[in-house]
């Protein structure tokens, strides 16, 4: 079993709690998320975010073959930091961290995730995964920008 990481850091010039209240409510990540993966939460959403809470999506984050993805945000730290985590969807091990920090202007904004391929999946890695993950956070990066600026 390897465990890959991707890290990624974006600054924008909103403040910390903007980002919050973007960030922590499941239903913008269909406005992040690239168009042809297809991206739908078919679970009912509270109005704010806390630990427990489970979120079922559809998607189709490879060679559009639907996925049902069920995640659970584990941690909450409001303004700061949650995490999300896999319980059942595509990968083995899904853990990605979402931190957020008061810089200079604006917000910097990292997201570490954490993930185990199933067995065989080291093949798909290199031409599938690595490459369609580093697409859903460009696309990411650039609806951020369009939506709130550069910093």
């Amino acid at each position: 079993m390897k465990l890959h990481t991707l890290d990624q850091i974006q600054r924008l010039p909103i403040s910390v709690a903007q980002a919050w209240d973007f960030f922590s409510d499941a239903r913008n990540l269909e406005r992040i998320t690239p168009p042809d993966m297809g991206f739908e939460v078919t679970s009912a959403l509270p109005d704010r975010m806390y630990a427990g809470m489970l979120v079922t999506y559809r998607v189709r984050p490879l060679l559009g073959v639907p996925v049902t993805w069920v995640t659970e945000i584990t941690h909450v730290d409001e303004h700061r930091l949650f995490v999300d985590e896999q319980r059942f969807g595509p990968y083995r091990f899904w853990h990605h961290q979402h931190l957020f920090r008061e810089i200079e202007g604006g917000v910097e904004m990292r997201d570490i995730v954490s993930y185990v391929l199933p067995p065989g999946g080291g093949v798909a890695r290199k031409w599938l995964v690595t490459p369609r993950l580093e697409q859903i956070f460009s696309h990411r990066r650039r609806v951020l920008e369009e939506r709130f600026g550069t910093l």
